[in-house]
């Protein structure tokens, strides 16, 4: 097993991983490949942690992280980081090597000099990569009242005692644009989808908004 920076010969490679990674997870099809393709011209996109995990000389995983902010009560804003999407192949999947690879990045991410990482996740996975509720830190999400605990709404300081250290009590943590460019330009999203081979969309119980 090798982690590696991510090349743009890998590029189709790995939206097509994630597309497998996240078809009907979290809605009928996904989005998050489209995502991937276009966040990697993006600003807030961080090369240094685009990475792929290879097996057997098979791109089998990818992270990615990007720059986000928080937003101070008094309206200030001050840099903070995120990641995502990771994706492991589902013939990988619950076998270690998420967490694997997510370890790899979060350490990665520490000798960078990034101190704190938002998130939104099932606990269950990543609280054994260090996250907990973001609600414990005092930090909030910007789609939800700012007394709820949001349970899939994590953070980590990687750095320990880097909110305390840059003068941060309480914030609202607001999660990068380019992470919603599928719902801004549907029709470029719905040209690239038609690049891949068709895949059935199903209604699942555990995604967003299901109702029996």
């Amino acid at each position: 097993m090798e982690i590696r920076l991510e090349t743009c010969q890998d590029y189709r490679e790995v939206e097509n991983l994630t597309r497998e990674a996240f078809w009907n997870v979290y809605r009928p099809g996904c989005l998050e490949h489209y995502v991937l393709r276009q966040y990697r011209t993006n600003p807030d996109f961080i090369p240094a942690l685009d990475l792929v995990m290879e097996e057997d000389n098979r791109i089998i995983g990818h992270v990615m992280f990007s720059k986000a902010e928080l937003v101070l009560n008094n309206g200030n804003r001050t840099p903070s980081w995120t990641f995502g999407p990771i994706s492991i192949h589902p013939d990988y999947k619950r076998k270690g090597y998420g967490l694997k690879l997510l370890q790899y990045a979060l350490d990665k991410a520490h000798g960078m000099g990034i101190g704190f990482l938002c998130m939104e996740g099932n606990i269950d996975f990543y609280k054994h990569a260090g996250f907990d509720l973001a609600s414990k830190l005092n930090i909030h999400y910007h789609a939800e009242p700012k007394d709820a605990e949001v349970p899939y709404f994590l953070a980590q300081e990687l750095i320990p005692g880097w909110l305390q250290n840059n003068g941060i009590t309480e914030a609202t943590y607001c999660p990068p644009k380019g992470y919603f460019v599928a719902d801004e330009n549907p029709e470029d999203f719905e040209a690239y989808e038609a690049t891949f081979p068709k895949e059935e969309k199903l209604r699942l119980p555990g995604q967003l908004g299901y109702e029996e």
